[in-house]
């Protein structure tokens, strides 16, 4: 099994690829979340703890490692991320609970560095 830190890395690999092999449509996807991530009525950390959440719900690893890293760089605790996840799990129930092992792994990984 490969380290939540190699998630980002997967997702380095593949953002770079597709912006060479199709960049109008990755190009676009970007700058959409650029400008919808540029609100100011929330501020990052509560975006990225929204985030959090959503990837656990939606299942997506490299999104947890993506968003748990950034979260605990703008300031969310431990308990915060903890408690995003959950909040996926009341919405999402038990096949978003088995998702916390990739969120608590990736606090983990990324609180300790």
């Amino acid at each position: 099994m490969s380290s939540i830190g190699e998630r980002l890395n997967d997702v380095t690999t593949l953002i770079e690829q597709l912006k060479r092999d199709y960049p109008t449509e990755t190009n676009a996807f970007l700058s959409f979340t650029a400008r919808a991530e540029a609100g100011k009525a929330l501020s990052i950390r509560e975006k990225e703890l929204i985030n959090v959440a959503l990837s656990v719900a939606g299942q997506c690893e490299w999104c947890i490692a993506i968003h748990v890293k950034h979260a605990l760089a703008a300031g969310a605790t431990r308990d915060e991320l903890v408690e995003a996840g959950f909040m996926a799990v009341i919405m999402h129930g038990g096949a978003a609970l088995m998702y916390m092992t990739p969120l608590l792994q990736a606090v983990g990984e990324f609180s300790a560095g």
